[in-house]
């Protein structure tokens, strides 16, 4: 009979624990803090429920009168005030650098939680803009509720909407794991730093990559494939990236970019611009500007 292998699991778990303490990234929070996580789960429901809202009438809410909707929604909105708080409570307390301690991570988090409620109509109508680009914008969308409820574009900017808000309110983690969530189930990936105006479209959309200190004015848009990103990163004196470093592209209002087109560093593109398919733009162009494979960055029509 062939004895049972033994497995040194113990000697393993100590080895492991050993390299988790000595990882850079390995959490520390002063005692009077609890260290925990978010919940990307809770977070990720937290986005559905305001999805509920954000277009009201559609998916959870679709089956009640204009009264029931008011008072579901209400519902709704404290759940979201709840659940959100608590989730950024734990990103506080999980970074926890300045050792505010529990009871100010918990005071810190409802006021931004109360903050980012009363964004959350401003959220709505910059959404109901962006709908109405996309029906406008695409000659095979047959209505308005078919962008909202089939178009990767209005998933991923319903996601960046939200995340923005909490990255301008200082949110830690919670905005990345609201942007990551539309990254995976679109391919569009923006950071939740990005700037966005109004009317927004994002066609088919898979590939595109929007950095975070991108700024896009209103009415912009553009296919899949697209790169808004960094030429370079300016380093510090130990050859780490500088973090906070504008890198990343200014599109000005009514602006097209087809698909494939890369576009590097702090440059602008002037209002109204065109930029055709695979083009590679390192440097501004004016307003009024077509720019096409095998035609300078200065030339226009």
């Amino acid at each position: 009979m062939t004895d049972k292998v033994k497995y040194p699991i113990e000697a393993i778990a100590s080895r492991m624990v050993l390299a988790g303490k000595s990882l850079s990234f390995h959490p520390s929070a002063p005692e009077s803090c609890k260290i925990e996580l978010p919940s990307r789960d809770s977070c990720l429901k937290v986005m559905q429920q305001l999805r509920s809202v954000l277009f009201p009438g559609y998916f959870d809410l679709s089956e009640f009168s204009e009264e029931g909707i008011y008072f579901h929604t209400g519902a709704i909105l404290d759940k979201v005030a709840i659940n959100l708080q608590e989730q950024i409570r734990c990103g506080f307390c999980f970074g926890c650098e300045d050792h505010l301690g529990l009871e100010q991570c918990e005071e810190r988090a409802r006021l931004i939680t109360r903050d980012f409620l009363n964004r959350i109509p401003d959220i709505m109508l910059l959404l109901a803009d962006d709908v109405q680009a996309a029906y406008a914008g695409d000659p095979a969308a047959k209505s308005p509720s078919e962008t909202i409820y089939c178009y990767p574009g209005m998933f991923a900017i319903t996601n960046h909407r939200v995340a923005h808000e909490l990255y301008r309110l200082g949110v830690p983690v919670i905005p990345r794991i609201i942007s990551e969530d539309a990254h995976s189930a679109t391919g569009i990936d923006i950071h939740p730093g990005a700037k966005i105006g109004r009317s927004f479209f994002i066609d088919h959309g898979t590939g595109v990559v929007i950095g975070e200190t991108a700024v896009i004015g209103n009415q912009v848009r553009i296919y899949q494939g697209v790169t808004l990103g960094a030429k370079s990163f300016p380093l510090d004196q130990k050859g780490v990236p500088i973090k906070g470093v504008d890198r990343h592209p200014i599109i000005e209002d009514g602006v097209v970019i087809y698909a494939g087109a890369t576009i590097l560093g702090r440059i602008t593109v002037g209002a109204r611009s065109v930029i055709g398919g695979n083009v590679w733009l390192t440097q501004s162009v004016p307003p009024g500007s077509s720019i096409s494979q095998g035609r300078s960055a200065g030339e226009s029509d």
